[in-house]
């Protein structure tokens, strides 16, 4: 069994089949349960990838639903595959369940469209720059721990820029004037942001200090991804004031979200536009 760290996108494309698999043949929870011997809720927590995929289960429940030998066998070889640990389980010390969730998607996305209200969104943020901010966010830290989270940040920005992952981050030019770690750390963020502006798979916008509010005004670290998986549906990550994470995957609700943003995308200058207060 895969040692918990959050599911893999392979984990969650095996549950979701599981669970249109029980859908197409017409079975309840209650009766996939009572195959198991076991509470619905196992089975629940089975196709949300809430547990590792036991694969004596995962026999019983595909023979349940009458499942083929041809649709069922590539469901089996790939348990092992969904049963492994992401590449951050090694960071998980220094990691939220829900945080390991959201990197679980996020290491898969082929989009992300990110907003942050007050700084410059993690995945643009330099070393130097997340690490002076992990000095305010976690005073308790040790210099070890710290250091380690800036390690996981730049594994991301790493994973993403490797597989070519389209990167869309809106943000307004008060996170500019923030002094995160000094100037020095400030200019050399800056410097990063002209940089990525250019490269094929970021876009960058900034919403200058004298616009009026717009729909994502107030609303707090925003991130929308997309995964190339037909079984996973679009998903809205909203960081939540007091280090609380939310998933939302609800289609409507990710919906009104995607509408908020390309809003505020629109009323904001287009991408190319040089920075705010830069030569």
């Amino acid at each position: 069994m895969r040692p918990r760290s959050g599911p893999t996108v392979e984990h969650r494309v095996l549950a979701a089949r599981l669970r249109m698999l029980r859908e197409r043949a017409g079975v309840s929870l209650q009766a996939a349960a009572g195959a198991l011997d076991a509470h619905p809720a196992t089975v629940r927590r089975i196709e949300r990838a809430e547990t590792g995929l036991d694969a004596r289960q995962v026999r019983v429940l595909l023979d349940r639903y009458g499942v083929p030998a041809a649709e069922a066998e590539p469901i089996m070889t790939g348990l092992g595959t969904a049963n492994l640990p992401g590449w951050w389980h090694q960071w998980r010390d220094i990691m939220e369940p829900r945080q390991q969730e959201v990197i679980g998607i996020e290491s898969s996305a082929g989009l992300v469209r990110t907003w942050h209200p007050a700084l410059v969104p993690e995945l643009l943020r330099t070393p130097d720059y997340a690490a002076a901010l992990c000095h305010t966010l976690y005073p308790g830290d040790s210099p070890g721990r710290r250091a380690r989270r800036v390690e996981l940040l730049g594994e991301r920005q790493r994973r993403l820029a490797e597989r070519g992952a389209a990167l869309w981050a809106l943000f307004p030019a008060a996170a500019l004037r923030t002094r995160v770690g000094g100037p020095e750390v400030m200019a050399g963020q800056r410097a990063l942001l002209t940089e990525a502006a250019h490269r094929p798979h970021v876009t960058v916008q900034v919403v200058p200090l004298d616009s009026p509010p717009h729909l994502m005004t107030g609303v707090p670290p925003l991130h929308l991804m997309r995964v190339p998986a037909p079984e996973i549906g679009d998903c809205a990550v909203l960081e939540i004031p007091g280090a609380r994470v939310e998933i939302l995957d609800e289609p409507d609700t990710v919906t009104h979200y995607r509408i908020r943003l390309d809003s505020a995308c629109a009323a904001a200058p287009p991408p190319g536009s040089p920075l705010p207060g830069s030569g």
